[in-house]
C-alpha cells in the first residue's frame, strides 16, 4: 500500500516487526491514531490495559484509503457488496465501496440496523442489498465476533449470501471458531498480536 497516513499521532510506532499480512502502513496508522494504553472497561465488563478505537483510522483520509485498499485485497472477486452492523461496519463498508467504484469495480454498500425499522420499507437492511447478492460482512474491531454473526444472519434473512466475515482488527482471537460454525470464512486485516498485545477473547 502506498497511501500516506495523516501525520504523527500520540502513540508512535516502530517499523520493525511488521505483521505477516504485510500491511505495515495500516499497522502504523492504527498505533498512531487508534490505540490507547491505560485501564479500560470492555463491553464484556472485563478490564484491559489497552483500547482500540479503529474509527480514528477508518475515518481519517489517509487511514480510510489504507483500510479500503487492504479490504479490497481480500474481497472475493465475485462479491457483490459489503456491509455490516451499524455503526462499526459503516465507515469500512462505505469507504471500501467508494474506492472500489473509483477503480471501476462495482461493489454495493449497506448497513444492518440494530433493530428492524417499523415504518417505510421496514426491515434491518439500509442501503444496497438485493436477494442473491454475495456479500462481505465487515466490522472495524471485533473481540468475540457476535456483531459479525448477527449481521450475517440479518443478511441471510434478507436473501443475501455472506461469503466472508472481515474485520479491520481482531482483538479477541475467538471469531474464527464462530465463523466456522456458521460456515463462513473469517479474515482480519490485523490482529492484537500484530499490534503488540495479547488476544482478549473468550
Amino acid at each position: 500500500m502506498s497511501v500516506a497516513g495523516d501525520g504523527p499521532g500520540p502513540g508512535g510506532a516502530p517499523d520493525a516487526g511488521l505483521p505477516p499480512t504485510g500491511f505495515g502502513a495500516l499497522r502504523r496508522h492504527l498505533l498512531d491514531h487508534s490505540v490507547r494504553r491505560g485501564r479500560f472497561v470492555l463491553k464484556s465488563g472485563r478490564t484491559s490495559s489497552w483500547f482500540i478505537d479503529s474509527k480514528q483510522t477508518v475515518c481519517r483520509p489517509g487511514g480510510m484509503l489504507l483500510v479500503a485498499d487492504a479490504v479490497l485485497s481480500l474481497v472475493p472477486d465475485d462479491a457483490d457488496g459489503i456491509g455490516g452492523l451499524t455503526m462499526g461496519a459503516d465507515p469500512v463498508a462505505f469507504a471500501t465501496a467508494g474506492v472500489a467504484a473509483a477503480r471501476g469495480r462495482p461493489l454495493k454498500a449497506f448497513s444492518v440496523r440494530k433493530e428492524p425499522k417499523d415504518h417505510g420499507a421496514g426491515g434491518r437492511i439500509a442501503g444496497a442489498l438485493d436477494p442473491g447478492d454475495r456479500v462481505v460482512v465487515t466490522e472495524d474491531t471485533v473481540t468475540r465476533g457476535t456483531s459479525l454473526i448477527e449481521a450475517a444472519v440479518a443478511v441471510r434473512e434478507a436473501g443475501g449470501l455472506p461469503v466472508l466475515l472481515l474485520a479491520v482488527v481482531d482483538r479477541g482471537g475467538t471469531v474464527d471458531a464462530l465463523a466456522r460454525a456458521e460456515g463462513i470464512p473469517f479474515r482480519a486485516l490485523l490482529t492484537a498480536p500484530d499490534l503488540g498485545f495479547d488476544y482478549e477473547g473468550g
